[in-house]
């Protein structure tokens, strides 16, 4: 078994290097492909404490969706050369820790494929059904030979198990943790997804979702996303979010807070200005031009600076009282459920 080297994976490795002993690097999973062998990396930053606050990102759980894995490796770039001089970014790691895995799906990024070497969608293996009206795109067990096919009903993949791994090490334990999930290929506006995916109700947390949307509202007028559950625009079977968030609920009855969050960069943008990308392979869904695969990889940044400080001053969002959160919930569900 050799392993095999490609474009994404060779800047995670030489971004590893430029971390040094900063952070701390594992190889949570190998997974093989016909003669090939490709490893799955989890990258950790800051507290070591198991009551600090996480922010989690991954990308590639899509293959074709590139883009999402080439942001957080951009992001993790930019935070490699802030470890060297910036003392503010330094104090905000001795309270929080920051997780990558960036290449989730390696070999369906390796391929430019949706879907695992094995022609499963890991956005559709858990064993969470949909609930009401589904598509042929909300995720089947026909075959592996058309896409958003689900897998085995009894297991799920390898990279599906790694991802909820860390999920369940890194963030679970957490008193307050956020996952960001990138992808791409949805619409002409970037979103912000919160649960659910699989059915049209209100999650656990959306008092305190909301609160976090008005924060975020308030402090950047101009912000480029829409932000709602992700059933506002389709019902899926087998999310992995969701598939986590039900089993944090079911595990812990304690004050700890989980928020996974996805964020779906709308490609159609770019379609629209270059329609004949769509011939392309990775035209609906990744930047070709250079210039704008560069405006993309900055974007985001403002975002995840605004997480990463939401967990060090979380008390506007996260200490509601009674009738707050009563207010908050009447509001999302005139937000998005009416």
């Amino acid at each position: 078994m050799t392993a095999i080297k490609f474009p994404e994976l060779e800047q995670l490795e030489r971004i590893i290097e430029q971390l040094g002993d900063r952070a701390q690097t594992e190889v949570i999973e190998k997974i093989q492909y016909q003669d090939h062998e490709f490893p799955i990396h989890c990258i950790t930053l800051g507290s070591t404490q198991p009551d600090a606050p996480v922010l989690a990102f991954f990308g590639g759980v899509h293959g074709l969706e590139k883009i999402g894995s080439e942001v957080i490796l951009s992001y993790m770039q930019t935070i490699s050369q802030l470890l060297d001089w910036d003392q503010e970014f330094l104090t905000r790691l001795e309270k929080t820790r920051l997780v990558f895995v960036p290449l989730v799906n390696p070999v369906g990024v390796y391929l430019g494929t949706r879907c695992n070497g094995n022609g499963v969608d890991l956005m559709r293996n858990s064993p969470v059904e949909g609930v009401g009206s589904t598509r042929i795109y909300s995720g089947h067990r026909i075959t592996p030979h058309l896409p958003w096919y689900r897998g085995d009903q009894l297991k799920m993949e390898k990279e599906a198990q790694a991802l909820c791994r860390v999920v369940d090490r890194h963030l679970f334990n957490s008193p307050l943790s956020i996952a960001l999930d990138l992808h791409s290929g949805f619409g002409i506006q970037d979103r912000l997804w919160f649960p659910y995916a699989s059915r049209l109700t209100p999650f656990a947390f959306i008092a305190e979702t909301v609160a976090l949307k008005e924060l975020f509202d308030r402090c950047y007028q101009h912000h480029i996303y829409k932000i709602e559950p992700t059933c506002r625009e389709y019902v899926i079977n087998g999310d992995l979010w969701d598939y986590l968030f039900d089993e944090f609920v079911r595990r812990f009855t304690d004050e700890r807070l989980f928020l996974p969050l996805t964020l779906e960069m709308g490609s159609w943008l770019w379609l629209r200005k270059s329609p004949m990308h769509l011939f392309s392979r990775h035209g609906l869904f990744h930047p070709l031009l250079p210039h704008r695969q560069q405006r993309i990889f900055r974007r985001h940044f403002l975002l995840f600076d605004f997480l990463h400080r939401s967990l060090l001053y979380p008390e506007k969002w996260t200490r509601l009282k009674p009738q707050q959160k009563i207010d908050y919930e009447k509001k999302a569900l005139g937000l998005w459920y009416e």
